[in-house]
């Protein structure tokens, strides 16, 4: 199944496509002569902080406007009504990758800020979608999730930070035996699971780079399989089931994070969205995250990463040049640098300092290194309930069938998108 096909399928490329770049934009003419121009950036952690950016860039300058729109609502069908935003500081992703394909967005390459960006961040945006060689969105806020684990229980058992997959069972090994459980798991809410163990054990344990870039390439030759591919991966995943707490099935998020927090677990597969949550019961436990090692090659290891934030303008745009100021204005290392800084994140700018705080700073090496990966379920479109059949592989141990239920799926919207 191609990138044309699986964007097809997905619902949102006809979306994306059916807005003319003459459709007029959202902006509106505001008192004292300024344009407003709409800011769609609704994160929900930093709603607050975007309100302040929306302001200290408004009491900069006189032209413009900008009106800070944090609304949690999809912009798919804001371009179906030919209402796009203005400008973007958006999560990119496979939806967002839509509108790069379809054409409808700002090329940026001339900004003198696209040549700052870091060309393994700015990659990543290419491995979903591109438009004719443009430049359409520029990262802004990198955010990278691995292994939380508990320092102080690594320190007290005599646990370094595993490196190899053997390593890691030795050291799970160790803290069953101290009566301390290894790996907290929440396979109640699936996501978790699908973002954590799965993500970071393929991402470690195979090229997921290459292998959607293979399964994603145009044309009818042969495609790898996910069955050929993370087979292996699974089979160690599955391993793995041995040192989860017992009762995993059934424990949720808000439950991992207590447990966590209660300082009861070695390790947890995690974001560094989970920190805050963990906190909240002590602030002053001490935490790191590490690479899941899924070989015996430490080279092996990266670091799952996620273009949380990123910029974009619409061709419809009410004033592309406008809104282009404002993205040069986010681009420059004051703003961008100190906003990473702030929110446990890593900044795309090069040159940029990695984050200093001790709980992220141990992924900050496979940044460095360029050894990072979106995560393998990222790819794939939501019509595939990717994280209810790696929910059930967990439970009931069968982790080929899970893979081959993917391929048959895949190959069953490939073939659904050659008819239609």
């Amino acid at each position: 199944m191609s990138r044309r096909s699986l964007l097809k399928l997905v619902g949102l490329s006809a979306a994306a496509g059916a807005v003319p770049v003459s459709i007029a934009g959202c902006g509106s003419s505001a008192g004292g002569g300024r344009e407003t121009l709409r800011w769609v950036a609704n994160k929900p952690e930093v709603l607050a902080y975007f309100d302040d950016l929306a302001a200290q860039y408004n009491a900069s300058q006189d032209r413009v406007t900008i009106d800070h729109d944090g609304t949690q609502t999809s912009i798919v069908p804001q371009f179906v009504r030919g209402a796009p935003p203005d400008v973007a500081c958006y999560n990119y992703n496979l939806e967002t990758s839509n509108y790069v394909r379809g054409g409808v967005l700002t090329d940026l390459a001339d900004l003198p800020e696209a040549a700052t960006i870091n060309p393994s961040y700015q990659s990543l945006v290419d491995q979903y979608a591109n438009f004719e060689g443009q430049t359409s969105v520029l990262p802004w806020s990198v955010t990278a999730a691995g292994v939380i684990y508990n320092v102080q229980l690594f320190a007290d058992n005599g646990v370094e930070v595993p490196t190899t997959f053997s390593e890691l069972v030795e050291a799970c090994q160790k803290f069953q035996a101290a009566g301390v459980t290894p790996i907290y798991t929440t396979a109640r809410d699936p996501w978790t699971t699908r973002q954590g163990m799965w993500d970071y054990a393929t991402g470690s344990g195979a090229d997921v780079p290459a292998f959607y870039e293979a399964k994603l390439a145009e044309g009818d030759g042969p495609k790898p399989t996910f069955l050929e591919t993370f087979s292996p991966v699974m089979k160690n995943v599955l391993a793995l089931r041995d040192y989860f707490n017992p009762d995993f099935p059934s424990k949720t998020y808000a439950d991992g994070n207590l447990a966590m927090g209660q300082g009861k677990v070695a390790m947890y597969c995690q974001g560094p969205w989970a920190l805050g949550e963990i906190a909240k019961t002590d602030p002053d436990l001490e935490l790191g995250t590490f690479s899941l090692p899924m070989t015996e090659d430490p080279e092996d290891r990266a670091a799952r990463v996620n273009l949380d934030l990123a910029l974009w303008v619409p061709t419809a745009s009410a004033d592309v040049t406008a809104a282009t100021d404002f993205v040069q204005w986010m681009m420059r290392p004051e703003v961008c640098n100190t906003y990473n800084q702030e929110n446990l994140a890593f900044s795309p700018l090069q040159g940029a300092q990695g984050t200093t705080d001790p709980r992220t700073a141990g992924l900050a090496p496979y940044l460095d290194a360029g050894r990072i990966y979106q995560g393998s379920s990222t790819f794939v479109p939501n019509t595939i309930p990717l994280e209810n059949y790696f929910q059930g592989a967990l439970l009931d141990g069968d982790g080929d069938g899970m893979l081959r239920t993917l391929d048959a799926d895949w190959d069953r919207l490939a073939a659904r998108s050659a008819l239609s």
